[in-house]
Order: structure tokens, then C-alpha cells, then sequence
């Protein structure tokens, strides 16, 4: 154990013990945070807009303030790319975030000054945290591999534009710059399965210890290790221990890594986003994540199935239950404004609050008025497979709402790694638990409006395919769990 692993652990302990005092204060942590952000904001453009003088409290600010998407805050956005300053936010951005639009196309969120600093906090402090708790950190030692987009930073009308993972590249601390990998060169490759051959070239005689990245693609450095070695990831890295995750649930995945890795190793989720950081798991026992009510955001929160109506009801942290999915509003030191980032939560602690990540506000199959979300059908699937030599790479599920035959149906797309013997008693164990958690989808099965669920095979290599076609390969890109259309379906029938 070296030096710079024995200092981690008091320190990491000193850490877990400020996190916790804000945590066990979530009204009075939240209220700092809102009292702050309307200050410093009082005199941008959006808060004389908005009349920022006169908020006192949560309630004034529901009246003055809606709910937006990207789209609505877009003319604000814009007068910032015109060079103008005082927008959202007092100055300029240090960055903006260029994440995928789907309707917007390329969107750009402000970075500034104030919130950078919380995106690397946050980072560092789940680490810490996992290092409070198991007395372990041998992996600050070892070689730490980070798979991200590309560091090459651009500029538009002179503010720096990059993805955020890039962004973040340049705040990597002194203290792990000699045990970050891959190198800055190999980093900045552009296409994705080059950079990942070029990765595998380097890290393969390494003493790897921390692997962090989405899930998928993860697995696919880890599959072009094996096939390069013919070892497990355990036989390659034996000191590997500690695998670091976000963007997606990486229980789909869990099976396919213990194969691939030879073992199992403990695991950190994360909840970032360019928008901010929102969590990270603070115990390995526990479910869900640390809602980060210090980290210079503002929470409020509307319950997903009210989300379309004409004015659904606005909670602030105060007012969250157990069980309920809501979408995820923010107000942040970046500059948004009541902003929807699409994403739905749900708590499963309110001692400290803890979050998991249920979907996206706009993924989701109500085709037929079943609402399903992402947190059922990847339950449905994990259920399925549990205790079976079943494993699945990737998956998406879409309507079929005109059949050439027969009911319609809800179409699962699945690439397996091994598939099951009997694929129609598979379906039918997914299509009962499914029915078992929502009662529209039951309703809809009971009434014969539908029919059960139907698999269709993905070939292999036949999700990585699709996301190259689309020119999403790699980085921070994943494929939607859910879709209410079939435009992804479609195109992966014919792989």
C-alpha cells in the first residue's frame, strides 16, 4: 500500500462525514442552494425576464418561472452564442456541452465558472466515499482507465465547445494524471472502434485497477481484450477491482461482465449529465443513488404521469415520496431555469435521499395506454435471465402496432450472447412478469387488445452496428431502452 492510499482513507472519511451532514438537512441544503442561485442570477437577462428581485420563496418562483425543455430556452442559448453576456448567468460560459439533439440537433449546454467545479467534486467524492466505506483503496495505486469522448476542445464565437467527457478530461487531478490512461493521444481519436483497438494496444500489459465507462461500451473494450488475449479481464488485469458506471442500468449488462471478467468486482453508478452532477451510489448495500442536494442545483420535481397535463403539480425535495416516478427538474449554477432533462427518477430512500434513474420523460411505450418505463421492461429482463445460462449484450423494446397477422404487440429486440433453448417459454416468462408490475399492460394482455410480447433476434454486433450507421458509436451515445415508435426497430429487424 502506498502512501498516497493510506492518506486516502482518513481523508475520505473526514469527506463522508460533511456529505452526511448536509444529506441528514435536505430542506435547509436545498434552500441555501435556491436562495444562492436567484442572488447571483438577479441581474442576468433571464432573471430580469423573470423577475427575480421579487422571489422570495419556491412558491414565487412556480409563478414566475415555468418548466422548459431545451427547445424554450433556446433564444436565451442563442444570445449567448451571439457573444452576449449576462444571459442565463453572469459572464459568459466557460463551455458549452455539445450533447445530441433530437429534435433540436446539436444542443449546447452552458458551463460555467461556478459549475465546473461540481461536476469534479462530485466525481472525486464518489470515489472517496466508496473508499469511507470499504477501508479499500488499493485502485488509486494501480493504472485508472477512463473510456470517454474525445478531449479537442473547439470554439463557438469564442467559448470553448466540446462533449463533456472531453471537458472534463482537461480537470483530471495532478495526483492521477500518471495513472490515467489512455494517453491524451490515443484519447483524442476520433472514431470510435479505432480509439478502442488503440486502448486495448496500450492498457493490455498494464496494471489496470479502476475501469470506468457506459456499460456498452465497456463491454466492447473488454470483448476486443479477450479476443486479443484469449484471457478473462481478471486474468489480463489481476488487480482490477473496482468497475465505475453511468448512463445506463448496468443490470442488463451484470451477467455478460461477470463472464467477461471472470469475477465479480464492486461498483460505483453515477449520475451525470452536461446539464450537472445529480448522484452517485454512497454504499455498496444500498440501492440507489445520492441525490446531491449541495452541488449547486436546485431540484423540483413532477410526477411522471402527470408530466403532459396542462399544469401538473411542482415539488420541491420536501414534498418527494417512496415509489413515485418523477421527472427530474433543475435550476443551476450553468444558468437553466426550471429545466426538464428528461430523465425520471424515483426514490427509494428519503434518509438520505437516493435515487435510481427509471427512464426518459420521452422513452416510454404508451402506444395503447400501458405506460410502460424503462425501469419495468429492464426488470422484466433481469428477472428473466436470473438463474439461467441466459446473457444478453443489448436490447430495446417498440410497439408493433400493425401486424400482418393477428393482435398487435410489444416487439423486444434482443442481442443475445447465448440464447435460451426454448425462446417462446423465454418470451412468456418476460411477458408474465411485465404484466405483474403494470396493470395497464396486464389490462391490455387480459382484454386481448394485445397479444403477449414477441422476441426478435439481433444478430451479433448488430446494436454496435446500428449506432455506427447512425454515427453514435462510442462515447457518451446509448441506445434508447424504450421507443413509441420504430424507427430503431425497424432498422434492426434487418440486421
Amino acid at each position: 500500500m502506498s502512501i498516497k492510499s493510506i492518506f486516502a482513507i482518513p481523508i475520505a472519511k473526514r469527506i463522508r462525514k460533511r456529505i452526511y451532514k448536509w444529506a441528514d438537512q435536505p430542506e435547509k441544503t436545498q434552500e441555501k442552494v435556491f436562495k444562492k442561485l436567484i442572488s447571483q442570477a438577479q441581474h442576468t437577462i433571464f432573471g430580469n425576464d423573470h423577475n427575480f428581485t421579487s422571489i422570495q420563496s419556491y412558491h414565487d418562483f412556480k409563478r414566475e418561472v415555468p418548466v422548459r425543455d431545451y427547445e424554450a430556452l433556446k433564444p436565451y442559448i442563442e444570445k449567448i452564442l451571439k457573444g452576449e453576456p449576462d444571459v442565463l448567468w453572469k459572464g459568459k460560459p466557460l463551455y458549452f456541452a455539445k450533447t445530441s439533439g433530437t429534435t433540436s440537433g446539436a444542443k449546447y449546454i452552458p458551463i460555467t465558472k461556478a459549475s465546473m467545479p461540481y461536476h469534479i467534486k462530485a466525481a472525486r467524492n464518489a470515489l472517496l466515499m466508496y473508499i469511507a466505506e470499504t477501508n479499500n483503496a488499493d485502485f488509486v495505486d494501480g493504472k485508472m482507465i477512463f473510456l470517454q469522448g474525445s478531449p479537442v476542445i473547439d470554439e463557438k464565437n469564442g467559448i470553448k465547445t466540446g462533449r463533456l467527457s472531453g471537458i472534463v478530461a482537461h480537470y483530471v487531478p495532478k495526483y492521477l494524471q500518471k495513472n490515467r490512461m489512455p494517453s491524451w493521444e490515443t484519447n483524442c481519436i476520433d472514431d470510435w472502434e479505432t480509439k478502442v483497438d488503440a486502448i486495448v494496444e496500450e492498457t493490455v500489459k498494464e496494471n489496470m485497477t479502476l475501469i470506468s465507462g457506459i456499460p456498452s461500451w465497456v463491454q466492447m473494450y473488454f470483448e476486443k481484450l479477450k479476443a486479443t488475449t484469449g484471457k478473462t479481464i481478471h486474468e489480463i488485469f489481476p488487480n482490477f477491482n473496482l468497475f465505475v458506471y453511468g448512463g445506463v442500468n448496468y443490470e442488463p449488462y451484470r451477467n455478460v461482465f461477470e463472464k467477461l471478467i471472470g469475477k465479480k468486482v464492486d461498483s460505483i453508478e453515477l449520475f451525470p449529465a452536461s446539464e450537472g452532477f445529480f448522484a452517485f451510489q454512497d454504499k455498496q448495500d444500498e440501492k440507489g443513488m445520492l441525490l446531491l442536494l449541495n452541488n449547486g442545483i436546485f431540484y423540483e420535481f413532477i410526477k411522471a404521469d402527470e408530466f403532459f397535463e396542462e399544469n401538473p403539480t411542482r415539488i420541491s425535495i420536501a414534498d418527494v415520496e417512496l415509489g413515485v416516478n418523477y421527472a427530474l427538474i433543475i435550476s443551476t449554477n450553468a444558468g437553466l431555469w426550471a429545466y426538464n432533462i428528461g430523465d425520471t427518477v424515483e426514490f427509494t430512500s428519503l434518509k438520505p435521499h437516493r435515487v435510481i434513474v427509471t427512464g426518459r420523460i420521452k422513452h416510454f411505450i404508451s402506444a395503447f395506454g400501458e405506460h410502460v418505463i424503462a425501469k419495468e421492461v429492464e426488470y422484466a429482463l433481469k428477472e428473466a435471465v436470473a438463474r439461467t445460462g441466459i446473457t444478453v449484450n443489448e436490447f430495446t423494446v417498440a410497439p408493433q402496432t400493425n401486424p400482418e397477422n393477428g393482435l398487435p404487440y410489444h416487439e423486444w429486440l434482443i442481442e443475445f450472447e447465448n440464447k435460451p433453448k426454448k425462446m417462446n417459454d423465454f418470451a412468456a416468462k418476460i411477458d408474465t412478469l411485465m404484466q405483474a408490475q403494470n396493470s395497464y399492460y396486464y389490462d391490455l394482455i387480459a382484454g386481448k387488445i394485445l397479444r403477449p410480447l414477441v422476441i426478435t433476434e439481433v444478430a451479433k454486433g448488430g446494436f454496435q452496428q446500428y449506432m455506427k450507421s447512425v454515427g453514435k458509436l462510442g462515447g457518451q451515445n446509448k441506445i434508447p431502452r424504450l421507443s413509441n415508435d420504430r424507427k430503431i426497430a425497424d432498422k434492426l429487424s434487418l440486421s
